[in-house]
């Protein structure tokens, strides 16, 4: 299977597989809102677009990629923490517009396998990191 670039302003490129499976995204829709770039991990936007079948309900991202340069996460490294899950290309935030959307989503992601899981207001963050499952509020 050949490896293309879509024009996406890094150097990631990304196998057509992704493109062809990717039922409900366009990947676009993870592209630093800061920069432009995209370095979102295949594994984790098959897991993604799993979660969105299952639950049944369109998704917005809220935000996917961010660029190591991107304001939230400079604040990071320049704290002398590690770039955060956005930056290392497996996370993304899922806008809800009711609390039984949030439910299914953290039910669904928890059953799957993502480790992290954020839920604010108006949105629940996902990702897959390698450590300790882990569950937060914003």
């Amino acid at each position: 299977m050949g490896w293309f670039n879509l024009g996406i302003t890094s150097s990631r490129q990304y196998s057509r597989s992704i493109l062809v499976s990717m039922r409900y995204f366009n990947i676009k829709d993870f592209d630093c809102q800061e920069t432009g770039n995209n370095e979102m991990s295949e594994d984790f936007l098959n897991k993604l677009d799993d979660l969105r079948h299952i639950c049944g309900f369109p998704f917005i991202i809220t935000s996917g990629y961010r660029d190591p340069t991107h304001s939230i996460e400079a604040r990071k490294t320049n704290a002398g923490r590690k770039a955060g899950t956005h930056a290392q290309g497996i996370a993304a935030d899922i806008r809800i517009n009711n609390g039984n959307e949030a439910y299914e989503i953290i039910k669904n992601a928890q059953s799957m396998g993502f480790n992290g899981i954020g839920v604010a207001k108006t949105f629940i963050h996902v990702d897959t990191r390698k450590t300790m499952p882990v569950i937060w509020t914003y």
